[in-house]
């Protein structure tokens, strides 16, 4: 909260009413700066709102297990159902494979490979984004190298796009260092690149990036967007504002399932693991968002498919919302997608014995409401 002292040194700069010493230009930043000390993390949201633009979605998608192996046929299957809805609602699907809701940090360099082949050999013509994280990461000091085996096997492949998953030795770093090191990684791009950031509720060493750092990424040749994965702190609409007052090529992807409807009502891209879940919801948001007029019963359904995501990520007791991935399993498993809510064996994000019930109870509302509109993708599939 700003204290009144704070508030009653507000004066006119640049055509708004700012705080004294309110940065607005990024000559002022610093790695030091923190994103309360600029009009960005001040600016409210209804001044982003888009009826336009429907922006992609990026689906972390699900790679379910049965009987400890991978489940390909559901894989797959989940898979089909989400461009039928993509294709329903006139939405841009792009397939997020190999990030953490398909257990990356879980896959060898064999089964890595082997999603991405899968995928493509069922699935030649949508693009992927091909989570990528720093294999074999050890010591204190951080190396650049460590992403390239991923980065050589995701970019082997076509109309791919690369995610560059934040890494504990990288995260770490100051920030000039840091930004340094995503230079490195960059030089072994040859695809188009998305940065990544993370907030504790993720994993507990993250740090979310600075406005300098935001910047000075975005402004590289080679990162035409980022994702940042938040639930605690309205980051995604930092970005949104930076990138939209300066002008940068640089697109904000939200990671946050705790806030979906917030990225459709600006127009910008959502990269979520909750549209795996919710992906026909989430699409006739989209659509129901730009149409003209506007069916107000939009609303309704923002509300309803939010309170299944917030149930499927809900807190576990250390704070993580990682569990999020067999709540999933759960969700796919009850619409009749995949047959198991098996995760990866050797994952141990995992829910409680009665997550069945917990999960076929957060679904209610959303199935009454898509039953109500016509959504015909969310319900159970014969």
């Amino acid at each position: 909260m700003l204290n009144q002292s704070f508030l009653f040194s507000l004066h006119f700069r640049r055509g708004r009413i700012l705080p004294n010493a309110m940065i607005t230009h990024p000559d002022e930043l610093t790695p030091e700066t923190s994103w309360n000390e600029t009009i960005w993390a001040h600016t409210p949201e209804e001044s982003l709102v888009d009826h336009q633009n429907c922006a992609r979605l990026c689906v972390a998608t699900l790679l379910p297990f049965k009987n400890g192996q991978p489940d390909w046929e559901g894989f797959e299957n989940s898979i089909r159902w989400m461009l039928a809805a993509g294709e329903a609602y006139g939405v841009e699907l792009v397939f997020v494979i190999n990030a953490d809701t398909g257990y990356i940090f879980q896959l060898n360099e064999t089964l890595y490979a082997e999603v991405i082949r899968r995928f493509r050999a069922a699935f030649p013509g949508p693009k992927i984004i091909c989570g990528t994280t720093a294999v074999g990461a050890n010591g204190d000091v951080f190396k650049p190298e460590w992403y390239r085996p991923h980065f050589e096997v995701a970019q082997s492949f076509d109309n791919v796009e690369i995610m560059i998953m934040t890494s504990k030795l990288l995260n770490e770093l100051p920030d000039e260092q840091r930004r340094d090191a995503y230079f490195q990684i960059a030089e072994m791009l040859t695809v188009p690149g998305i940065v990544h950031a993370l907030e504790p509720s993720f994993v507990p060493w993250a740090t979310p990036f600075s406005p300098w750092l935001l910047h000075e990424l975005a402004q590289h040749e080679k990162f035409i967007g980022g994702k940042i994965s938040t639930l605690d702190e309205p980051h995604f609409l930092y970005w949104s504002v930076m990138c939209r007052d300066l002008g940068l090529d640089f697109s904000p992807h939200s990671g946050d399932d705790y806030g979906i409807a917030t990225a459709i009502r600006l127009g910008n891209p959502l990269l979520i693991g909750a549209g795996v879940s919710a992906c026909p919801l989430i699409c006739a948001a989209k659509q129901m968002w730009t149409q003209s007029p506007l069916d107000t019963r939009v609303y309704k359904l923002f509300e309803a498919f939010q309170s299944l995501e917030d149930a499927v990520f809900r807190l576990n007791e250390h704070g993580s919302a990682a569990d999020y991935k067999h709540s999933t399993a759960h969700v796919l498993k009850n619409l009749g997608i995949i047959e198991s809510s098996e995760i990866h064996p050797d994952c141990q994000d995992r829910r409680g014995d009665d997550e069945a019930k917990r999960m076929a109870g957060a679904m209610q509302r959303p199935l009454r409401i898509a039953e109500r509109l016509g959504i015909d993708l969310f319900a159970k599939q014969s």
